[in-house]
């Protein structure tokens, strides 16, 4: 049996999102729901779980409570344990963000933060909003497959409760399961390669080898854009005229108060793309005088940036001498006016130091408002941990590994050069003086999504899991041995999303 289509559902999960989307188009979309994977229930003022009827929540067994992976900081997605909480307990999307902004007190938590499921119920809760209140499925007559791309390397059991959450709480017409990494290379038009995935707090590094995760190498490294805007924060700090703006001296701001509005300046320069990463041996793009193949432009929905590009040259033109120098000067110190609230700011290339200290960690070294770290080991470069994983690798793999090095996370939908930055800095960990042989690495390639995506032009690799999902979910559901129908489910149960997905094994 295939599925048409339009039925088909994609529900990405990562450690702080989910990306859900309804329906397979010629021209892939790019989702249609995308919330923050966080549930919240509320308390009350001595501090008690409320449930939906605003009563509180019976206290449950602690030696029931599940194990959540050890962190060497503390976590700004916390776990709450709340074992007699049903799923419609829990505040999911709108309702939760609703709730938050009212000032009521919630108590939030982050069921995938570690990349795995910390509790099922929050989970369920997320993935049932998704289907349900944002994709509009009916549970009594559920059509859609969904295709679910998860972490990698879970326990099998954690894959069987996930097909069992699916199948019996909501009836989903199949069922088939993807990991993250492999999607993301997908959607990079490879097979091979080393995904690199920059979230909040940490950063997964997985090789892929003909479309498999290579599970004993994987890794992951304790580095974010948690730690990224906190030092972005700290640098402008130095800027006197933004602090003298921001906190005047007349009526100076606490000092936390402060910080914490500098840290939400700094989302909102990445966010809005008006940050960039330098790397070893960038050139400038030289303009072109005219354009000289229309086709090409088009094809590449480059038609606007064209057009402006254009009408800019003719305003400098016309110009005066004075403004034409200004114009240069500002060109020359990178400067750039923004309104943050109710202020106009004006900042430089300052600004564009962002992602440092992903590649050289001591940078956090008894920073202000940095996490501490268990017994002061700060983690390893961005670099260096590729080159690690890399180099754990069979050497005959080691060519088509650092031939495909794709970039991903949120991230790098805004802030632009992340890979070419990394690939700039991982040369002395490719070549092998010790082996002279045809198998030897001789040059690293950064992957990014195909201009032939258009909807996916302007998200830079941001989006390469979802792409990656629905790609797969094309061939997917049109073949019955590459996914779990209620046939399957009903004859072997929860175990056959291992057997009908040999990935997982």
């Amino acid at each position: 049996m295939s599925f048409r289509d339009l039925n088909v559902v994609i529900i990405e999960t990562a450690r702080t999102k989910v990306r859900a989307g309804l329906g397979l188009h010629d021209l892939l979309k790019t989702p249609s729901v995308e919330i923050l994977a966080r549930v919240g229930l509320r308390r009350n003022a001595s501090g008690e779980h409320l449930n939906k009827a605003q009563q509180p929540i019976a206290p449950g067994d602690n030696a029931a409570k599940p194990k959540v992976a050890n962190t060497s900081r503390v976590s700004a997605f916390p776990q709450h344990y709340e074992p007699n909480a049903s799923v419609n307990d829990y505040l999911v999307g709108t309702a939760l963000d609703e709730a938050l902004v009212a000032g009521q007190d919630i108590s939030i938590s982050w069921p995938f933060a570690d990349g795995d499921v910390r509790d099922w119920t929050q989970a369920e809760a997320i993935w049932k909003y998704i289907l349900f209140n944002q994709l509009q499925r009916r549970r009594v007559q559920n059509e859609s497959p969904v295709l679910l791309s998860i972490f990698p390397g879970l326990e099998r059991n954690t894959y069987e409760r996930a097909c069992q959450i699916f199948f019996e709480r909501f009836n989903t017409a199949g069922l088939a399961i993807i990991e993250r990494p492999v999607a993301q290379m997908y959607a990079s038009n490879s097979l091979n390669g080393v995904v690199v995935d920059i979230d909040e707090e940490k950063t997964d590094i997985t090789p892929i080898s003909d479309g498999m995760t290579l599970h004993h190498p994987r890794t992951t490294i304790p580095l974010g854009m948690r730690d990224c805007q906190n030092y972005l924060a700290n640098i402008l700090k130095s800027n006197q005229s933004l602090v003298a703006t921001l906190s005047p001296p007349e009526n100076p701001l606490d000092s936390e108060v402060l910080h914490s509005n500098l840290l939400d300046l700094v989302k909102q320069l990445w966010t809005d793309g008006h940050v960039k990463v330098p790397s070893d041996g960038e050139t400038a793009l030289v303009e072109d005088d005219g354009v000289t193949d229309i086709a090409a432009i088009v094809m590449a929905g480059k038609e606007k940036a064209v057009i402006e590009s254009g009408m800019k040259k003719k305003a400098t033109a016309k110009a005066s001498a004075a403004e034409q120098a200004r114009a240069r000067e500002i060109e020359a110190l990178d400067l750039l006016t923004v309104q943050f609230r109710e202020h106009s700011l004006t900042l430089g290339k300052e600004r564009h130091r962002l992602c440092e200290p992903l590649f050289d960690p001591t940078l956090l070294n008894g920073l202000p408002g940095s996490s501490p770290v268990a017994n002061a080991v700060r983690p390893l470069p961005l670099q260096e941990a590729v080159g690690i994983v890399v180099g754990q690798i069979d050497v005959d793999l080691r060519q088509s590994l650092w031939a495909g090095i794709v970039v991903t996370g949120d991230v790098t939908r805004h802030v632009r050069g992340i890979g070419i930055a990394l690939q700039s800095r991982v040369a002395p960990y490719v070549v092998t003086p010790d082996l002279q042989t045809d198998v030897q690495p001789r040059y690293t390639r950064v992957l990014n999504i195909p201009e032939y995506f258009p909807e996916y032009r302007d998200t830079g690799n941001g989006l390469a899991c979802f792409l990656g999902s629905s790609i797969a979910a094309k061939i997917i559901f049109n073949d019955a041995r590459n996914y779990v129908s209620k046939a399957d489910y009903t004859a072997r149960g929860p175990h056959s999303i291992i057997e009908m997905t040999p990935a997982l094994l």
